[in-house]
């Protein structure tokens, strides 16, 4: 902590910075278990320094995403629990990263909190170093703002960012993409970060019982809504030094037919059996309660897939079978076709 830096004018304002040097102390145990070779910096400096292992690669590139958790960390509120949104928070960016190919190296987070308790903001960092735990990269920074009078004391908003590199002629190709290639599905945890303004009116989550158990999900439903978004690095990585893939989607909001058709060239299409889709049961309680489509559920939600892969036929079961070995659940939902139609669901 840093010696003799205490404003009584700021803290007045609302700002106690003495608070904000707390929640560093109480963090730094969390950060430590990120720490991979590569790291240059301590927590706590102007800058994350990050020194990169380009061995074996010709032409390093590197590659960035940004997200936050969006409205479910109103859940996390309610329900006074915020060791998980963390992971949400992480996973939204190097999910992203790892759709281009690219491993992720380091990750920064912005927290934005009505009031700085230390204990609080130390158990989001915890979430977001798990979330960096499993998907090997380091937490080599971050910002905590305290916001009096523009938010309430209770409330906060987690974003982040992450950066990652990868080999130029090893960036994922869609161009290579051809009609017979296969799509892969790898199952979601659930509901993840996205769509949840909806989920939050079909449920009248200010209001709700978080704590009861809805019929068929074995589960309350505030612990099934706060499952964190699942972290697919490893698994993709390990099937990309393995087999041809030639386009990856992470899906999220927008679900089915906003993010499949990104990985996708002109003159293509991906056609996609709904019977495969393995949806599971906290989806079909939030079509049934909030009276939703089935085309709007596959527009919002992930429906059960959190990423789907596009492999060459000959390479199809290779990857599945990786995958699985890593612990996915990987399945076959659906092909490349000839056509303008980008995506199909029959």
């Amino acid at each position: 902590m840093i010696e003799n830096s205490k404003s009584e004018a700021y803290a007045a304002a609302g700002v106690d910075i003495t608070a904000g040097y707390r929640a560093v102390e109480l963090m730094k145990q969390h950060i430590q278990r990120t720490e991979i070779p590569g790291v240059c910096s301590d927590v706590g400096g102007f800058g994350g320094l990050f020194a990169p292992d380009l061995t074996g690669m010709k032409e390093p590139v590197l590659v960035s995403g940004t997200d936050g958790v969006g409205t479910k960390q109103r859940i996390a509120q309610l329900m006074d629990r915020h060791d998980t949104v963390g992971i949400d928070c992480v996973a939204m960016c190097v999910n992203d990263i790892v759709c281009c190919g690219a491993k992720p190296l380091f990750f920064l987070d912005y927290i934005a909190i009505g009031k700085n308790e230390p204990e609080k903001v130390a158990l989001l960092v915890k979430g977001v170093a798990e979330g960096c735990v499993q998907a090997g990269c380091a937490l080599i920074g971050g910002e905590t703002a305290e916001h009096p009078g523009t938010m309430a004391p209770d409330d906060y908003d987690l974003a982040g960012f992450s950066v990652g590199i990868v080999d130029k002629a090893r960036v994922i190709d869609r161009q290579r993409m051809r009609p017979g290639d296969v799509v892969i599905a790898l199952a979601s945890s659930g509901v993840h970060s996205n769509g949840f303004s909806l989920v939050r009116k079909v449920f009248d989550i200010e209001h709700a019982d978080l704590g009861r158990v809805l019929p068929g999900l074995g589960k309350p439903l505030g612990e099934a809504l706060l499952t964190p978004t699942k972290i697919y690095v490893k698994p993709v990585l390990a099937v990309l030094a393995a087999c041809d893939i030639r386009g990856i989607s992470h899906i999220t909001g927008g679900g089915f037919y906003e993010n499949i058709p990104r990985s996708i060239p002109d003159g293509l299409g991906a056609k996609i059996e709904k019977s495969a889709v393995r949806t599971p049961e906290i989806f079909r309680l939030i079509e049934k309660t909030g009276g939703i489509s089935e085309r709007d559920m596959f527009n919002t939600f992930n429906m059960g897939v959190g990423m789907s892969l596009i492999a060459a036929p000959e390479d199809a079961d290779r990857a599945v079978r990786i995958l699985k070995d890593m612990g996915e659940d990987a399945y076959v939902i659906g092909e490349i076709v000839s056509g303008e139609e980008k995506i199909t669901l029959c």
